[in-house]
């Protein structure tokens, strides 16, 4: 299933300073510059942004350059649960924005992410986890969540998928702005 930007909802999971800074070295701002890409995206595109925040009193609050790019509305959870469903929260948030396919990005991907993306699909959602907008503190680990997740029909995709799936078509009013967006 391709992502659909009238059904999606991008969520950005526990990308916080401590957490982040444990991340392998070129990993932490790759990371943040592709997300930012679709944090661009869902402003331009109207789509809902949720954003969590693992325990931050102890890991920090989300990067700073990452909230400031938040579209208007964003919401952001704090959460001591490893998977984002088990925040009533977060259950809350994305009832309401009535979106049935979720875009996840963040950090860890073999502890958050995969437990919201299971979590998620066993509640019938879609769930897209993007490759190259998660990470892990390391590379087995991930490697291994990425499997996992896509062994149990979870779509793995990666940023410029996304961003052109939810463009749809060169004709769309947004592409020439978003289509910069990839260098």
């Amino acid at each position: 299933m391709l992502a659909n930007s009238e059904s999606s909802v991008l969520v950005l999971v526990d990308i916080q300073q401590k957490l982040a800074r444990a991340m392998p070295e070129g990993v932490r701002s790759k990371i943040i510059t592709q997300i930012s890409i679709l944090l661009t995206a869902a402003e331009v595109m109207n789509i809902p942004v949720i954003v969590t925040e693992q325990y931050p009193a102890g890991l920090g609050r989300t990067e700073a350059s990452l909230l400031e790019k938040l579209p208007a509305g964003s919401v952001v959870i704090e959460k001591t649960s490893f998977s984002c469903m088990e925040a009533a929260m977060f259950r809350e948030q994305l009832l309401t924005t009535g979106c049935r396919q979720v875009i996840l990005v963040g950090m860890e991907t073999h502890i958050c992410i995969l437990q919201t993306a299971l979590a998620l699909q066993a509640a019938q959602y879609n769930v897209h986890v993007v490759e190259d907008a998660v990470s892990s503190r390391g590379k087995c680990n991930q490697y291994n969540a990425l499997q996992r997740m896509r062994h149990d029909g979870v779509v793995i995709t990666n940023v410029e998928s996304v961003l052109f799936e939810w463009l749809g078509d060169a004709r769309h009013p947004q592409f020439k702005t978003l289509a910069k967006l990839i260098v």
